[in-house]
């Protein structure tokens, strides 16, 4: 029998991990990788009597390795909040699905866990772009703005680094800054004995800003933005961080952030509007390589060809 834990390698995911490894202690198998490294799951080889646990991974991606799976002799636990597509029934499987647009998957597991590590779970909701739920729920967990403020940072920082093509492209793997964080059994005791690794995350986050403010413009209306930045590992890393910045600062306009890739075409970052935050999956699931949730979603190549089409949906949309 093997464990095998697998999860996004941004914010949600490794903070709902975090939560479940403090309640739930297991020496696992880790499976991650860049935030749009999604189709994780295929990567286990899985047996009669494996205990697989996946976190903020899309099920409709990972359809066909999680019924190989299940056929096997696996049981799988799947926690998430993206656009799933069917799922199955099969006495194996204890699925938690919410798609709704104020939930990510560490609050669903702050949820089944009781709160047990709450401040974990409003880390990854301040990462994941849900700002006015963590605001909420820090108040209502009696924190003051000081260690709010503390923890939005967190949160963005993770997220950030979760970024890029490649895990060349990040400061640390996800893997190895999961390890150094589920040491902690709060953020706040993270923050005061991780200084380190919390400098790096800030420095490289406020340099790869600064560049993205000079992103061109594809395409502007007064109910979308569409931005472009160029083929370097610091646009691959600040896409998705500068669109849930823009989006904040904007919360009536959609945005869609297209970085170039290395063999040509575009990775795409959309943010749907944060006063509805709705339509962003729908219109990434237009695109071969398209997916994520209502608030959310990307698409991992989209070709040069399809950009007049992905503008006109862009469109239609928002």
């Amino acid at each position: 029998m093997a464990d095998y834990d697998v999860f996004n390698g941004d914010a949600d995911g490794i903070c709902a991990l975090v939560q479940l490894r403090l309640a739930m202690p297991r020496e696992t198998t880790l499976i991650t990788g860049v935030k749009r490294d999604i189709s994780l799951l295929q990567r286990v080889k899985a047996r009669a009597g494996d205990r697989i646990t996946v976190l903020d991974v899309s099920m409709r991606n990972n359809a066909a390795a999680l019924a190989a799976a299940l056929a096997a002799g696996a049981d799988v636990f799947y926690a998430d909040h993206h656009n799933a597509g069917d799922i199955p029934e099969h006495p194996a499987l204890t699925a938690h699905i919410d798609t709704d647009a104020r939930i990510c998957t560490s609050l669903i597991v702050d949820r089944l866990l009781g709160g047990s590590s709450h401040l974990w779970a409003i880390t990854a909701a301040f990462g994941d772009s849900l700002s006015a739920v963590a605001l909420d729920l820090a108040a209502s967990a009696g924190l003051g703005a000081a260690d709010t403020r503390r923890l939005e940072r967190l949160g963005t920082l993770i997220n950030y680094n979760g970024y890029g093509t490649a895990t060349s492209d990040l400061h640390f793997a996800p893997d190895a800054l999961y390890l150094n964080l589920v040491r902690h059994a709060s953020p706040l005791g993270f923050l005061s004995e991780s200084a380190d690794i919390f400098a790096v995350l800030e420095e490289g986050y406020k340099a790869d800003m600064a560049a993205a403010e000079h992103a061109d413009i594809i395409d502007a209306a007064p109910e979308g933005l569409i931005l472009h930045l160029p083929d370097t590992a610091a646009s691959r890393r600040v896409s998705g961080v500068y669109g849930n910045a823009i989006a904040q600062d904007h919360p009536e306009r959609a945005h869609a952030i297209l970085t170039d890739r290395p063999e040509g075409g575009y990775l795409v970052s959309v943010r749907a509007p944060v006063a509805r935050r709705d339509g962003a999956d729908r219109l990434c699931l237009q695109f071969e390589t398209g997916g994520g949730r209502a608030g959310a979603a990307g698409i991992n190549h989209l070709p040069e060809g399809d950009l007049p089409r992905f503008i006109a949906a862009f469109r239609t949309a928002f």
